[in-house]
């Protein structure tokens, strides 16, 4: 049977820029093992796959998969599927519209909403489907210093340290000094594989990351690795956005009120990518937060299996 797919550039405005996903549309049908072995074919870092929902009220039921493994949620392929969705059905040249869809995910429902313009890229924003929550385990500094080719000292900057965070997807969480730690250090996936902790059920990814940026509007700048999920650098990885939200809420410590914030990623590879991320704090804790971002369509095809 054949399906149809596209390839989009996730949380960028120009093609061959930011994050890219591949989308398969009519995935009803696809055993899990069929959709793990596309997801390696690709060899992106994640590939979604859009499935009818059981639930009417929900725009579609998807599936991600990284070329390792699947996932429970993921921000690039939840932000590129509503734009692809919303284009598929009203014309990526079509009339200006604001949309909102419910996509289900394993992590749950995940309410987007989208915003297409008549000559801009598609923007589609999402609200958290769950809090970050901070996972407390001990870590081997010095081991992941290694791991990263930086000085122990190196590690952390003002009330940052090390940290692991989730909000559906753990990441070990690294602040670094200053941005030319971030650019310069080299990853060592074997090194990683010896000191990161395993965190439920998988090696934790890291996701490293410092205040500022190349952009001037950036809050932070971050690069993010993940052997286990077979990516040796990810351009954008909007659930590791959504986790570093716990962190600087918390190291941070940020008053009540809202708080928007800019996250590059993807700078070192090439592919500039620009997260946008607004925290709501209420009585020093997360009211709500969302993570939103640009996608543009590169390519479209046919699977032929």
């Amino acid at each position: 049977m054949a399906r149809r797919y596209s390839i989009y550039d996730v949380f960028t405005n120009r093609k061959l820029s930011g994050n890219p996903l591949a989308v398969v549309f009519d995935a009803d049908g696809l055993a899990d093992d069929a959709m793990q072995a596309i997801a390696r074919e690709m060899n992106l870092s994640e590939t979604v796959f859009v499935k009818s929902s059981s639930n009417p009220a929900y725009a579609a039921r998807l599936r991600i998969f990284t070329p390792g493994r699947e996932l429970p949620f993921a921000g690039h392929p939840t932000v590129g599927t509503a734009i692809a969705l919303a284009e598929r059905d009203h014309g990526i040249r079509g009339a200006d519209m604001d949309l909102v869809c419910v996509l289900e995910e394993n992590v749950g429902p995940v309410r987007c909403a989208v915003r297409l313009r008549a000559g801009e890229a598609g923007f589609a924003e999402f609200d958290l489907p769950r809090k970050p929550q901070r996972i407390d385990l001990l870590l081997d500094h010095q081991g992941l210093a290694d791991a990263l080719s930086v000085k122990s000292t190196d590690m952390g900057f003002e009330n940052h340290v090390a940290s692991i965070w989730s909000a559906g997807v753990p990441f070990l969480m690294i602040p670094l000094h200053n941005l030319a730690i971030v650019q310069n250090l080299e990853f060592d996936p074997l090194l990683w594989e010896r000191a990161a902790p395993f965190v439920e059920g998988a090696l934790a990814s890291a996701y490293v990351y410092c205040r500022g940026g190349v952009h001037h509007q950036a809050k932070f700048h971050a690069r993010m690795f993940s052997p286990d999920m077979g990516i040796s650098e990810d351009p954008a990885t909007g659930a590791a956005v959504a986790a570093l939200s716990g962190a600087i809420r918390h190291f941070d410590a940020l008053p009540d009120g809202h708080h928007p914030l800019l996250v590059e990623q993807g700078v070192e590879m090439g592919r500039p990518s620009f997260i946008y991320l607004h925290i709501d704090v209420k009585e020093a804790e997360i009211a709500k937060a969302r993570i939103g971002g640009q996608a543009v369509r590169l390519a479209e095809g046919m699977l032929d299996l």
